[in-house]
């Protein structure tokens, strides 16, 4: 069999979750092995290994196991797809390193320098645009951040953008969202074609489905892709406010196909109602640690985005809030409650226990990136270490009910859901000790949580469920960390058909 084709049967597989949430049927024996019939994009039916006629194509799985297929629910594909040609500065030590970082790379074809990862919370010295100046000269050059928040600019980057320099040479928030926009201009065929890379590689870790969450107006975009016979991933594309009215006036809703594709649809309102720990602009109730007065701020003021979520509701737009203060979180949830309607929340990262149960009784998902945890245990003991909200409230959540929906955020980090469930599982993934232990997820909710319905609704494995599907080569509710985290996986199937085939 190859790539592209359509499976009949998957034979001789074993299945992860037997008995349980993930395959809720009475199976004879524990890690025995299934023949699993696939009709129309469809589970058919699961029998025993041999006692049920294969016909069509058979793929053999070899004693492997199988589970649902994956989703990230939350990147930003075009970035990640253009972040995977360009030079990192992440383990900069200072803002000298970074520059001279920076300085070492080549210019492009276009005559600037990109670069990504950059990340300033823990350096003892601020970053200066003289600093950045010295080191790179006369070509434009740009340090996009890890958690792109922000984007660091040297004077000849200023000129080319028609931009007043700043002393820092640090755009942040919306100026940074607009120059990220800027820098990831790329033609529409390069665009494509990167993407539809990051797709097929997506896919090879057992990916079916995305929520694109990319800065900007992408629905032409995805149109196009329709248009032109997309079939790598399921896609829901997002829309800002900037373009609500747009897509409101087109007449979309939140689910509908684009381009009468079955694979693209148009996903939800995503608000950007704070910044990011890493940017320090996440709006918190207390004061950033070492900064008596200093507590971010919103990006859209509360009464906003109680229109925001009414407008979009009243046309058929579910919206999901950006929210990694505890403040914002607060205030996100006020406007699911004062418009009546429930939603999603992006991030989640600093949350009050008493809000943690809002999120349960107004039916709220957290939309939560595990591995951040990890890449900022450092910052968010420096910075919100003091604080009386629970930082990454995972086990919180999943005990109070709450809808789980585990991501990336890719390219803040790397579109792979198995370093997401291993991060969620584990809370560490180096030789640490486990960061706040008390926070973490269970397996089993890790997995139904990086699937499409996550936590609150997995997708199963039984017959009628949809064939999207991974054959992968270790159980992952027994894996360890390492096993878990580099799961190898054989086959992905989408709708039964082969998108990636080891």
């Amino acid at each position: 069999m190859e790539r592209g084709s359509v499976v009949d049967v998957i034979a001789n597989v074993r299945i992860a979750g037997e008995g349980r949430e993930l395959m809720p049927l009475a199976l004879v024996e524990p890690a025995a092995l299934y023949d699993v019939f696939l009709r129309e994009g469809r589970i058919l039916d699961i029998a025993p290994a041999g006692n049920a006629v294969r016909r069509g194509a058979v793929l053999d799985a070899e004693g492997a196991w199988l589970v649902p297929g994956l989703w990230d629910h939350h990147v930003h594909l075009l970035q990640w797809a253009l972040a995977q040609s360009r030079a990192s500065v992440e383990h900069a030590a200072s803002p000298t390193e970074a520059a001279a970082l920076a300085a070492a790379q080549p210019a492009s074809d276009d005559g600037r320098r990109v670069l990504q990862r950059w990340r300033d919370g823990l350096w003892s010295e601020a970053a200066s645009r003289a600093a950045l100046d010295a080191a790179t000269g006369d070509v434009p050059t740009y340090l996009l951040a890890a958690d792109s928040h922000a984007v660091w600019m040297n004077a000849a980057a200023f000129r080319r953008e028609g931009l007043e320099p700043t002393a820092s040479g640090i755009l942040r928030e919306d100026d940074a969202f607009r120059m990220i926009s800027v820098v990831n201009q790329v033609s529409d065929a390069t665009a494509d074609r990167a993407v539809r890379a990051a797709a097929d590689a997506a896919a090879a870790r057992g990916v079916v489905g995305v929520w694109d969450l990319e800065f900007g107006w992408e629905l032409p975009a995805w149109r196009r892709r329709a248009a032109a016979g997309w079939d790598a991933l399921r896609v829901y594309t997002d829309v800002y406010p900037d373009r609500l009215e747009t897509a409101i006036g087109e007449g979309l809703e939140t689910g509908a196909p684009l381009a009468g594709s079955d694979l693209i649809r148009v996903g939800m309102l995503k608000v950007l109602a704070d910044g990011s720990l890493g940017t320090r602009t996440a709006w918190t109730t207390d004061p950033y640690d070492g900064h008596p007065h200093h507590h971010g701020g919103h990006n859209v003021a509360p009464e906003r985005m109680v229109e925001l979520v009414v407008r979009a509701a009243a046309a058929g737009i579910a919206t999901t809030i950006h929210a990694i203060g505890d403040r914002t979180n607060a205030a996100a949830l006020d406007a699911f409650a004062r418009a009546g309607v429930p939603g999603r929340i992006e991030h989640a990262q600093l949350v009050a226990a008493a809000d943690v149960q809002r999120f349960a009784h107004l039916g709220v998902s957290a939309s939560v990136q595990p591995q951040h945890a990890l890449d900022d245990r450092e910052l968010t003991d420096r910075y919100w270490g003091a604080h009386r909200a629970t930082p990454y409230p995972l086990r919180s959540f999943r005990d109070a009910g709450v809808d789980i929906l585990l991501g990336s955020d890719a390219p803040v980090a790397p579109l792979d859901p198995w370093g997401a469930m291993a991060a969620a599982v584990f809370r560490t993934d180096d030789d640490r000790a486990p960061w706040h232990p008390e926070q973490a997820l269970d397996a089993r909710t890790a997995l139904a949580a990086s699937t499409a319905g996550g936590s609150g609704d997995p997708q199963t494995i039984e017959p009628g469920a949809p064939a999207d599907l991974a054959v992968v080569a270790h159980d992952p509710l027994a894996a360890d960390r390492e096993a878990l985290r580099a799961m190898p996986v054989h086959a992905t199937l989408l709708g039964g058909r082969l998108t990636h085939l080891a």
